[in-house]
């Protein structure tokens, strides 16, 4: 039987893709989670499949154009249909401009930036048709903080989040009036095994939590037709752009 709603979600082994993962499957999606270890992301659908949440997953690399076909393939063949999709995976790799490596360099524009801009392009079909029935289809891009102003040391990872808001504005202006809407998450640091270079200067207490994002992706799924949220900034206490 198809699914009533369903979503993939990138990234989803563990930090924010895991817990939008969560919030979906409460909300009544149908999932495939999406990450590059197995070991790890079978673990992560494991604990949501135990809570009786119907979840799927597909190990890909997601720097590989074959592989997010694999997992869209995958998606279509189980659910029939996608509601929303979450391009979240994402990896940050720091260096002076001096010390760049073109395979990490390469590495972080692939993963962070192409692999959302190929995943819109093989999930369109169903996008569109989604949006058809009810006009809310959703997009969620895992930008940054970092993609709203340059950070030094970070500058790949700032450019290619840079490029995940431009896109997510570019894709709106094109989609929104079909009725696919597209959000870019910008969030300042967040517990999560990525943050872990930065605790000994900001403790896990002190950072914002996986479920601080997770939650504005619920209140996505429930406005209306008529609202489109293109960002969301996430910042820690006393800090500002």
């Amino acid at each position: 039987m198809a699914a009533e709603r369903a979503a993939i979600v990138t990234g989803a082994s563990s930090g924010i893709g895991l817990a939008i993962s969560r919030v979906l499957a409460e909300e009544g999606y149908a999932l495939t989670m999406a990450a590059r270890r197995p070991e790890k992301l079978d673990a992560a659908v494991a604990g949501l499949a135990d809570d009786g949440f119907d979840v799927n997953a597909v190990a890909a690399n997601l720097a590989e154009e074959a592989e997010i076909q694999k997992v869209v393939g995958a998606h279509r063949d189980r659910y029939g249909r996608l509601d929303v999709l979450v391009n979240n995976a994402g990896v940050g790799v720091g260096a002076s401009v001096a010390d760049i490596q073109t395979k990490r360099a390469d590495m972080q524009l692939d993963i962070n930036l192409r692999s959302m801009i190929l995943f819109y392009r093989e999930c369109i079909d169903m996008l569109r048709q989604a949006a058809s029935e009810h006009r809310n289809a959703l997009v969620v891009n895992t930008s940054s903080i970092s993609g709203k102003r340059g950070e030094g040391w970070l500058s790949v990872y700032s450019a290619s989040k840079h490029g995940v808001v431009g896109w997510t504005e570019a894709m709106n202006k094109e989609l929104s009036a079909e009725g696919i809407k597209s959000t870019a998450l910008c969030p300042a640091f967040v517990d999560t095994p990525m943050t872990d270079f930065v605790k000994e200067h900001v403790s896990a207490e002190d950072m914002i939590r996986p479920q601080d994002i997770a939650e504005s992706v619920r209140f996505m799924l429930r406005v209306s037709p008529a609202c489109v949220v293109p960002e969301i900034m996430f910042v820690r206490p006393g800090e500002g752009l």
